[in-house]
């Protein structure tokens, strides 16, 4: 087991390793538990994350993927359904607005935002007037929609020229733009990774948890639990907290404030795995 960098760190792993049946293991799906391809659609989870992620779920409260894709999508993708040993996870898709859960199988979602349905006819039109130039993309995301940048001939370059465009048009729809690695997703207001893992450690009643992440996107959560271990006022005041970062050196916020960086999702399938055999231990 790798040892956390911070004390607040080092507090969350052993509450964590002290109580793991009221712990949850809440992690992102892209970029940590699935390495990062040019096409999203071809997105899977590393060969090794399942397996890990299968043998801690029994030793713990909970194990939640919090992701801005669908749900559906995060199962398909993650190999999630019907494995044996996840009974005891969910997917809380488009940043919490969806959830599938492993015991039953099914999404519940409410109806979508109409903004999106709006920003997703005009976005073709704003994208040709931008000069963003050619390797732009969009991405559908059924209560959201992204612009990617990551195969234009400079990703940079494009993502900043998009920045101001794409912010007016959501604005304009009553959405708002979550920036990302060379992509920029417009979205509903008061969907974030934060507020859907605080209603839903509130839910569970967690006495601790562990949050990995890799993007920008992922900031919000990574707040909360330095506020809820902090002692704050989000509902689960107290509760002792791991962040870890899947390594990246493209978002130094995020690798700044995690108590322990890994090797992108091969190193957090391995600290998973570490997780299990340590709990194991201690059970």
């Amino acid at each position: 087991m790798p040892a956390p960098d911070t004390r607040a760190g080092r507090d969350g792993l052993t509450a964590l390793l002290a109580e793991p049946r009221r712990a949850v293991i809440a992690l992102d799906f892209d970029g940590t538990l699935a390495p990062i391809v040019a096409d999203p659609e071809q997105a899977r989870a590393h060969p090794d994350a399942v397996p890990a992620l299968a043998a801690l779920a029994p030793e713990v409260l909970s194990i939640a993927v919090i992701t801005g894709r669908p749900a559906e999508v995060a199962v398909a993708h993650g190999g999630f359904g019907g494995v044996p040993g996840l009974e005891h996870l969910v997917v809380l898709g488009h940043y919490g607005a969806e959830r599938w859960d492993a015991v039953s199988g099914e999404v519940h979602a409410p109806e979508p935002h109409p903004g999106v349905d709006a920003v997703r006819t005009e976005l073709p039109g704003v994208l040709g007037e931008s000069g963003a130039g050619s390797g732009t993309w969009i991405e559908e995301k059924g209560r959201a929609v992204a612009v990617h940048t990551r195969r234009a001939e400079d990703p940079q370059a494009a993502f900043d020229v998009l920045v101001d465009p794409l912010t007016e048009l959501a604005h304009r729809h009553g959405l708002v733009v979550e920036p990302g690695r060379y992509v920029l997703e417009l979205r509903p207001p008061g969907m974030d990774k934060g507020v859907a893992l605080a209603a839903y450690l509130a839910e569970v009643d967690a006495g601790s948890v562990l949050y990995a992440g890799d993007d920008l996107g992922d900031l919000p959560a990574f707040s909360l639990v330095e506020e809820l271990r902090a002692d704050g006022s989000s509902g689960v005041p107290g509760v002792p907290g791991l962040l870890v970062c899947s390594g990246s050196t493209e978002v130094p916020e995020l690798s700044a404030r995690a108590d322990l960086s890994v090797d992108g999702p091969a190193g957090v399938a391995q600290l998973l795995a570490g997780l299990a055999r340590a709990v194991v231990r201690t059970t």
